[in-house]
């Protein structure tokens, strides 16, 4: 088949001539059917060359328009079917031809059922959302679409979501990549037995077209593709190829979807040789093809690549035998035939840019294999299409179709060939790109897929030299940026490095080349191979040689330099990244013994590399001053492999260490950067600008720190353990730079330091002392002891978060090397050191995470300072670690005082390291502790309680670790002759530490004091005589004996260099030593220095023991233990040492030091006995007191500081209580507005702008603080019971018909239609929706102190949260958010008593009265005409009122603008708050008591600002509903109004609360307690009318009639008209007259639930019914009279509050069942009037029996508003709607959000859904809320508010496992809702605290 095949393909023969010209007009099915069937017969030879002449004219149909797409106009080409047509009409044709005549999609389908579907394969981009699964991944880059995911069983695993960066493809499936316990139900199953073997002829088609098909776009690419003339590729001419292309290469797209068998045929195609070599060779007569070909060979050339003649290739297609040798030879000599490197283009393109004064480095190409950088040649399509895919800077589509292809075997081997063949060609492209981000993620994208599976890793390795051609490119791509190095030897250094401000690191460039290698590295049988080879290796070292020393600090000692560079950033990742990774990924399969060989490569390499660096640079014996590097990865890459020899392979470290002048050069660079680190600390870099700052924290950041400064330490310790010791701690204090402080004198001359550094260099140099010698982490510690040792640091500094644990804890850094961030330890070791805090809810609002803070026992065994200091980024977490641990102590009584940091037990050092010890035996640190100790006790400056507690540390440290075979007693028999050469007799300090010291002779200035008191003392005879003759265990011989412990440092380090180079070679380059030694003579200027002598007496114990002393404060403190209780020799570990400060460590050292040794034991013993004073300081010299002074006035200065600031926080606390309780609304503090005390005449208030006290009065109102806020929480109480879900699926829907803002409107416009509208609007209240809400934060100032403040507010330039011009402002006080100023209306408190005072007038006379003073028309004590600056306050605040809602929420009139809009919504304001009070209380007034609000509630000063313009409005007498409830009114027919009238609303229509709210406002304020009463009393008789009606129409024709009868016999009774019975037959007789119950009989009957109606049942109804207005009325009372709400239980609510509102006889209590009808106070007699209302509802059904009964039922119980249930897990919320189309644009949204109160989905931010520029979310919120607005953003699962024309980021409401939020979906792990958060959501919503509780506010500019 393939023969006949290549046969047709042919692309020499000429068109056949006897294919008839009209064949293109036939129908293409009909000639596609007729070729199928030519080419089926045996002998299809006609058939083929039928069919090729059919293609080459249809797929030539093109050609013009590809060889125009040259020139401008493409369109003429097309044969007037514009540019697509032609091309479409091909596609088409190859469509038929593939079908064979049948139906494209019918051949779609046949092929798939052929699918071996055994691998998913699903290739996505960037931004995808997809899985990885640790707990079933081999591979750590293992991925899963969330369909596949989704099928397989992953519960209990570790896995998390992620949004792709770089795209990927689905592995389900795929063995080689995870296990097969994870793969998807689909994928299981093992396909081969039962998928059918696909027919021969089904696809017979495809073998013949798509080669043709794939030629013809590479011809399109070959034309397309013009060499960039300047080296800008023009970016646009190649998206504009690659769009005429769009459709040819989605085609090529659909077929890889068609499944395997398809696919098996596109390998066939894409990898023959034949085809490609017959129809891409270019030789044929046909002028495109040769034109084509000649583009294709100028393309090739100008990427600087070679297209060889046959014989000349490099075996990449057939590999020789000697491939790899010849690899070798060519890393070891030149491959002389290439010659240099500098002919490449690419080279000089970017030489002159941004370069400046370095001068480019170019190595010659000796180093590398030339052909693996320049030979090309193509062989198959799929070569020549990748080539065109590269060239083309990867478009997403072609990636996507190469990738799609992968699922096959035979092409995944291909095309993992072909793509390393092009490695060094896309390494090249890649440094051109412009755009070489999205370029870089495209390639990954490619080489993730092939480079993860080591089988296929394997294979190319071994056949196409992957190692080979992967480290060559690298180091190939880094040459083109090498500087020379500054490092040591400016002018003479030979060595390079890279520059780190080249785009080529600053952009990361180098990533993906990197990325693979590592990524292949993590295979172990590749590894080996690069393991084993010497060449690769060598090659590898000179790639990481370019980093070694790279981004130089020189110390800016003049001014601060000009130009902060950043370049670190890209230092410190190329390390990590070109460095350290592949360094992990190496060490990852060195873990056993039989690896040996492997380390001892590397390290010989390694060694070599580092040998020729320090040649290159020229190095010596000493670091250049003032300049340091923080990049050594040799020496990183030395010290790891060290490491892990000992540790793992039980390798002899002896057998692998360099000779002692190679260790001391290794260790100098190392320490010099421990030393700077000092030196950044100390402030001395501070000219080098912050970034020096960055480095020193990068460099010890968690991320970098195993890496960097853990192998630092580590070599250094090596070098330690293998030098000298006295060596090494002279250089440590060298390097330290504070050798000359050092001395006994009191004053020293410092050649190298200033003064005031001196003290934290000191510190810095001691600590490194103690981190060097009590870090364990290379020396012997398991991986798990590490684990515990760094969490514990970590938990120690701060509660962490395990997300945040995750990252501080310095993990592997090779994400491949297998050991996974939350693996088993992890979690084990956790839940070992750390207990979990839940997360918890401030009453501020803001929202802690679950956190891990360190259990008990951790703080009392494990607490490591060490490890903290080594840990820290920030010098102030290690205070934040000991503040936590004081705490600690404090609160378990352990130690009430400021404990030091305690001392922690190591474990045990590796045999391999046991010399390191020795730095604590050695005299030079011994003279160093002794003379620090005599200083510290002398008071001499620049010394520190820290230096104190590191010298006792390191005395400590020696205590542990002393010598084991040192016996006392013959020790101190030849103690004394012994000590002739030195300070002390021997090196150990247990006995170094009793051995006394008599005389020091000492350097000084001339000016110290010790010089003076010398020249007296040597008037008197024991001077110097007295010395010589003394026991002289200090002998002065030896001439620098007095400063021996000082330059005796330099010196014998001098000398120790000197010996061991003389050993190592003779002549020893002596030339140079003098100048390095020169530098660290004293500078001329220095004062003269004399020798002097002192007396010190003293040896290191007595020193202990006086400084015991000092620290207690008292003499002779300190008593031996051991003489009270000789246990504690017995058994030393005892606890009461183990926690404590200065003292207590200074008595645990002498224990230790008694135990030690006997003789120690009896000098302390001794010691004691001589009950010695306190050594005073010799004398003082005034300076010096100065000093002293100074220092002590500091302290006490610092004292008081603190003092005051906690007076102050104590003060600003309990004013915060005070006055901020809106974050508690539980606290119950009073904050009374108004002060009750009856002999005061006005209330006073306070303003708290200018601080003074008065009444309010009519010229200087004062005003509450108020914030004005439309509000829809009231619309949104719905009536049924079970919550609202959010949807998540299509099925549910919320529909918004059952909330109580819909009902409402429904109602509204129900009245408008049938009724007049004024009436209407006086017979419901609005404000369900868009209500503005009034709240205060309780604090007044007066009206013109306000307008000031807003004045200067408004001048301020300080960027605020909020608007000034809104009239936004906060509290001056509490700073509580608020936008208007209430004006209080001046008034007596007395008076109110006297209103309160019962009279005894009867019903009616009150209701005459309320009648006369409603119809007094403003009858105001303030005449409104008289303009006050009362009135105007109060007119503009009713302005700011209506302003802050929309205008839709304030006009329901038919007529616009009519007054009746203005009354309705003037008392509906009231209502509004009235009724959210009421939702505040949790919907009923059981609790009674004052409010929460109350104290702050401005209700009292509302109600006169709407009183005051509600009286402008009277209401005409005649409609005064008044009337209707009070008075018979004659003549009832007259009342219906004539015809074309539209009537007014019946009275039992009118909602009873509204009526009560305007009788209230239209009186004159302050109210007369009767006037109230009486009106709620009236009000009330037509409430239970009300719901004896409901009731009525709510019952069945049975049951009426029986209640009917019953209720007539009772009539007559006495009580009649207070009998509910009575009173329901009358009503029911009396409706019985209209229609209302009429045409019930017929469909009425279904729709109504016979209940069985018992008189409790009724009972019950009707006092649910008329509860909610005694509510309201209660809350009213309250408010305006100032009285207390009983509390009571909830069934005896109704009683309470009817006797507390009046409507209930006092005498009434006795009786036992309460009667709700009892209440009833009729004014005039009930039957009639209740005929009265019933003949109104009689006339309206006569017309609209319907709408009559529906707007008699009136739904009363509304439920409490709730926002929309969530799901309990977060993915099901996801999973729908982050794919979910917009409703609007039909688009799915780039970040989709979704609203919390009703459920609209809408786009954030989308310019899609914008209106009238505003976006969808900021509309909705206005809509929904009425400007507030709660959305879930479902990509970050963050909810943001928006509130008025500001938004905020409120937080998560769902928690992963361990209490976290996860913004952005970053971690991708499950969450869960966390009910409480959302309770605390849901509160302020309807509390409206978002203002208050939310902090961080900014304008949204109507932007999302």
């Amino acid at each position: 088949m393939a023969a006949a095949a290549a046969a047709a393909v042919g692309g020499a023969q000429p068109p056949q001539a006897e294919v008839p010209a009209p064949g293109l007009a036939l129908d293409k099915a009909a000639t596609a059917a007729h070729l199928k069937a030519a080419l089926s017969r045996p002998d299809n030879r006609a058939g083929a060359e039928e069919l090729q002449a059919l293609l080459e004219r249809v797929l030539s149909a093109e050609r013009p328009l590809a060889a125009a797409a040259d020139g401008e106009e493409a369109a003429a080409a097309g044969g007037g079917g514009g540019p697509g047509a032609a091309e479409e009409e091909a596609l088409e044709w190859c469509k038929c031809l593939l079908a064979g005549g049948g139906g494209y999609d019918e051949f779609c389908a046949a092929v798939r059922a052929y699918d071996p579907a055994a691998l998913c394969g699903l290739v996505w981009t960037a931004n995808f959302v997809a899985y990885r699964c640790r707990t079933c991944g081999i591979s750590p880059c293992m991925s899963l679409c969330a369909e596949c995911f989704h099928q397989g069983d992953h519960t209990g695993h570790d896995f998390n979501m992620f949004r792709s960066q770089a795209g990927g493809a689905c592995d389900c499936g795929d063995s080689n990549v995870m296990r097969e316990s994870g793969f998807c139900k689909r994928h299981q199953i093992k396909s081969s037995s039962n998928i059918p073997c696909v027919p021969k002829d089904l696809l017979m088609m495809s073998e013949f077209v798509l080669p043709r098909f794939i030629f013809c776009l590479i011809q399109y690419l070959r034309e397309g593709y013009n060499e960039p003339a300047a080296d800008v590729p023009s970016e646009k001419d190649l998206n504009k190829v690659l769009q005429l292309l769009e459709p040819q290469i989605s085609f090529l797209e659909d077929l890889t979807k068609m499944g395997g068998a398809m696919r098996s045929v596109l390998t066939q195609v894409l990898t023959n040789q034949q085809n490609y070599k017959d129809l891409t060779s270019g030789l044929g007569e046909n002028a495109c093809a040769r034109k084509s070909h000649e583009k294709y060979l100028i393309a090739l050339k100008s990427s600087g690549l070679t297209y060889p003649e046959d014989k000349l290739v490099y075996g990449i297609q057939e590999p020789s035998a000697g491939a790899s040798t010849l690899a070798v030879q060519g890393f070891a000599s030149a491959t002389g035939t290439l010659g240099q490197l500098d002919s490449s283009d690419e080279e000089d393109q970017d030489g002159s840019q941004g370069l400046g004064k370095r001068k480019r480095v170019k190595l010659s190409s000796n180093t590398k294999d030339q052909s693996i950088m320049d030979v090309l040649k193509h062989k198959s399509f799929l070569e020549e299409l990748l080539f065109w895919t590269i060239k083309y800077e990867f478009p997403q589509k072609m990636v996507t179709f190469l990738l799609n292809m992968l699922p096959d075997q035979e092409y995944k081997v291909a095309f993992t060939k072909t793509f390393v063949q092009h490695y060094a060609f896309i390494m090249k492209t890649l440094k051109k790109s412009h755009e070489s981000d999205t370029m870089s993620n495209r390639i990954v994208h490619i080489s993730v897929q092939l480079f993860s599976n080591e089988e296929l890793a394997r294979q190319v390795t071994e056949e196409c030299q992957l190692l080979d051609i992967m480290v060559t490119v690298l180091l190939y791509m880094m040459e083109s940026c090498l500087i020379k190095s500054e490092l040591q030897d400016e002018e003479n250094s030979l060595h390079v490095v890279v520059n780190c401000g080249e785009a080529l690191l600053k952009n990361n460039t180098y990533w993906p080349l990197v990325s693979d290698f590592i990524n292949i590295l993590s295979h172990q049988s590749v590894a080996k191979r690069f393991l084993e080879d010497h060449g690769l290796l060598v090659t590898w070292m000179n790639f990481v040689s370019f980093f070694q020393g790279m981004n130089l600090n020189k110390r800016e000692l003049n001014e601060h330099v000009e130009f902060e560079s950043q370049t670190y950033y890209a230092a410190f990742a190329a390390e990590l990244e070109a460095c350290a990774q592949p360094m992990w990924g190496l060490l990852s399969h060195c873990k056993v013994r039989e690896t040996q060989e492997y380390t001892r490569n590397v390290v010989r390499y390694c060694l070599e590399a580092l040998q020729d660096w320090f040649d290159a640079i020229n190095f010596v014996d000493e670091p250049a001053p003032n300049q340091v590097t923080f990049h050594l990865p040799l020496h990183r890459y030395y010290a790891m492999f060290l490491s892990k020899a000992v540790k793992c392979q039980e390798l002899d470290l002896d057998s692998v260490l360099p000779d002692q002048e190679m260790l001391m050069k290794l260790m100098i660079h190392p320490l010099q950067i421990q030393a700077s680190l000092a030196e950044i600390h100390s402030n001395m870099w501070v000219r080098n600008g912050l970034q020096i700052k960055g480095q020193a924290m990068t460099y010890v950041q968690s991320h970098f720190c195993n890496s960097m400064i853990d192998p630092d330490i580590y070599l250094l310790q090596v070098c330690a353990s293998r030098l000298d010791p006295d060596y090494f701690i002279s250089s440590v204090f060298e390097r330290f730079k504070v050798v000359d402080l050092l001395t006994m004198a009191s004053q020293h001359q410092n050649t190298v330091l200033d003064a005031e550094h001196e003290r934290s260099m000191l510190e810095g140099a001691l600590t490194f002392l103690v981190i060097l010698l009590s870090l364990r982490l290379h020396l012997g510690m398991s991986d798990d002891e590490i684990l515990r040792a760094e969490m514990v640091a970590q938990l120690c500094m701060n509660d962490r978060t395990h997300s945040s644990l995750l990252d501080l804890i310095p993990e592997n850094p090779n994400p491949k090397s297998g050991i996974i961030p939350g693996s088993y330890s992890f979690e084990s070791v956790l839940s070992a050191v750390a207990d979990f805090k839940a997360p918890v809810f401030e009453p501020g609002g803001s929202m802690q995470q679950g956190m891990y803070t360190p259990k008990a026992e951790v703080w009392d065994h494990e607490f490591d300072p060490v490890m903290v200091i080594l840990r820290t980024v920030y010098r102030r977490d290690v205070q934040s670690a000991m503040d936590r641990y004081t705490a600690f102590l404090k609160q378990s009584g352990k130690f009430p005082g400021n404990p030091w940091p305690p001392y922690k037990k190591r474990t045990p050092l590796h045999p391999s390291y046991k010399g390191l010890m020795r730095l604590l035996h050695c005299k030079t640190l011994h003279i160093v502790l002794f003379t620090l100790l005599y200083k510290i006790l002398m008071d001499h400056q620049n010394l520190s309680e820290h230096v104190l507690c590191m010298v006792l540390y390191l005395i400590e440290l020696g205590l542990e670790n002393s010598a084991e075979e040192e016996s006392d007693e013959e020790a101190s028999a030849c103690g004394p002759e012994r000590c002739h050469d030195s300070w002390f007799p021997g090196s150990n300090l247990v006995s170094n530490m009793r051995h006394f010291i008599n005389y020091v002779r000492v350097r000084v200035p001339e000016t110290a004091p010790e010089v003076k008191r010398d020249s007296l003392a040597s008037t008197s005879s024991d001077s110097l005589g007295s010395l010589q003759s003394s026991r002289r265990p200090k002998v002065l011989q030896r001439e620098n004996s007095g400063t021996a412990q000082v330059f005796s440092l330099v010196a014998e380090r001098r000398k120790k260099f000197q010996e061991i180079i003389n050993r190592s070679n003779s002549e020893a380059n002596q030339v140079v030593r003098p100048k390095t030694s020169s530098k660290w003579s004293a500078p001329g200027s220095a004062p003269q220095l004399t020798t002097a002598i002192l007396e010190i007496k003293e040896s290191i114990l007595s020193l202990l023991i006086k400084l015991h002393h000092k620290l207690s404060g008292k003499q002779n403190s300190y008593y031996p233990p051991w003489l009270d209780d000789i246990e504690i020799l017995i058994q030393p570990e005892i606890p009461k040492y183990s926690h404590g400060d200065g003292i207590t460590a200074v008595e645990r050292i002498l224990l230790k030091a008694a135990l030690q040794s006997r003789m120690n034991k009896r000098i302390i013993e001794e010691i004691c006995r001589k009950v010695t004073p306190p050594v005073p300081p010799k004398k003082i010299t005034a300076a010096e007191k100065k000093t002293l002074d100074k220092e002590e006035r500091r302290q006490k200065a610092r004292e008081r500081q603190q003092k005051l600031l906690a007076e102050f926080a104590s003060r600003q606390k309990s004013f915060m209580e005070t006055a901020m309780d809106v974050d508690s609304p539980e606290s119950d503090i009073p904050m009374e507005i108004t002060t009750a005390e009856p002999q005061v005449s006005e209330a006073v208030y306070d303003c708290v702008i200018c601080g003074q006290s008065g009444p309010s009065s009519e010229d200087r109102p004062t005003g509450l603080v108020v914030l004005l806020q439309a509000s829809s929480v009231l619309g949104q109480c719905r009536d049924n019971i079970e919550p609202k879900k959010l949807p998540i699926s299509e099925e549910e829907q919320i529909y918004p018909w059952d909330t109580c803002a819909a009902v409402h409107d429904v109602r509204l416009s129900l009245l408008q239609r049938y009724f007049k509208d004024s009436s209407c609007l006086l017979a419901v209240s609005i404000g369900w929706e868009g209500g503005v809400y009034v709240q205060t934060c309780g604090h007044t100032l007066h009206i013109d102190c306000h307008k000031s403040y807003m004045e200067s507010l408004r001048n301020d330039q300080v960027l605020q949260g909020f608007s000034v011009d809104k009239g936004e402002f906060t509290c001056p006080l509490c700073r509580q958010f608020a936008n208007s100023v209430l004006p209080c209306y001046p008034g007596s408190n007395v008076e109110n008593n006297l209103w309160q005072r019962p009279s005894n007038k009867s019903i009616q006379d009150l209701i005459k009265e309320v009648e006369e003073l409603q119809g007094r028309p403003g009858a105001f004590p303030v005449s409104i005409s008289s303009e006050t600056n009362l009135s105007k306050e109060m007119e503009s605040v009713m302005k700011d009122i209506k302003n802050t809602t929309q205008k839709k929420y304030r006009d329901y009139s038919k007529t616009p603008g009519s007054p009746d809009n203005d009354f309705l919504f003037m008392y509906s304001v009231a209502r509004t708050n009235l009724e959210l009070e009421l939702i505040h209380r949790g919907g009923n007034l059981c609790s009674g008591g004052a409010s929460t609000a109350g104290k702050r509630s401005c209700l009292n000063q509302l109600f006169h600002v709407l009183a005051l313009h509600m009286r402008l409005y009277s209401i005409d007498s005649e409609y005064n509903p008044w009337r209707k409830l009070t008075q018979l009114l004659e003549e009832m027919s007259s009342q219906l109004g004539s015809e074309e009238q539209q009537p007014e609303v019946p009275i039992l229509y009118h909602d009873v609360t509204s009526l009560l709210l305007i009788q209230i406002l239209m009186m004159p304020q302050p109210l007369h307690k009767d006037h109230f009463t009486c009106i709620v009393k009236v009000l009330f008789t037509l409430l239970y009318t009300q719901g004896l009606v409901a009731l009525s129409v709510k019952c069945n024709e049975e049951d009426r009639s029986a209640w009917k009868h019953t209720g007539a016999l009772k009539k007559n009774t006495c009580d009649a008209e207070k009998s509910y019975e009575v009173l329901l037959s009358f009503v029911i007789s009396e409706l019985s007259k209209g229609k209302l119950y009429h045409e019930e009989g017929t469909q009425e009957c279904a729709t109504i639930i016979p209940v069985a109606w018992s008189p409790e049942s009724m009972e019950k109804y009707l006092q649910d019914f008329c509860l909610p207005f005694l509510r309201i009325a209660s809350l009213l009372q309250h408010h305006l009279f100032g009285e207390d709400l009983p509390s009571c239980q909830e069934e005896e609510e109704f009683s309470v509050l009817s006797s507390c509102l009046g409507l209930l006889p006092t005498f009434y209590q006795t009786e036992h069942p309460f009667i709700s009808a009892s209440c009833l106070d009729w004014p005039v007699p009930a039957f009639d009037i209740i005929s009265q209302w019933c003949f109104e509802i009689n006339s309206f059904t006569e017309r609209q029996a319907e709408q009559g009964k529906a707007l008699l039922i009136q739904e009363s119980k509304w439920k409490l508003p709730h926002l929309l249930q969530l799901p309990e897990n977060y993915n099901t919320i996801f999973q729908y709607y982050h794919r979910k189309t917009c409703s609007v644009c039909t688009k799915v949204p780039k970040d989709p959000a979704v609203c919390l109160v009703c459920g609209t989905f809408v786009c954030l931010k989308g310019l899609c859904c914008k209106q009238q520029s505003y976006c969808e979310c900021v509309l909705h919120s206005q809509n929904c809320g009425a400007g507030t607005g709660i959305f879930l953003l479902i990509n970050a699962s963050v909810i943001i508010i928006i509130r008025g024309h500001r938004f905020c980021l409120w937080g998560s409401v769902y928690l992963d496992a361990h209490g976290e939020e996860d913004r952005d979906l970053r971690r991708g792990k499950p969450l869960y809702i966390c009910k409480e958060r959302y309770k605390v959501l849901e509160q302020q919503w309807i509390s409206h605290t978002f203002d208050h509780i939310n902090k961080r506010w900014g304008p949204h500019y109507n932007g999302l």
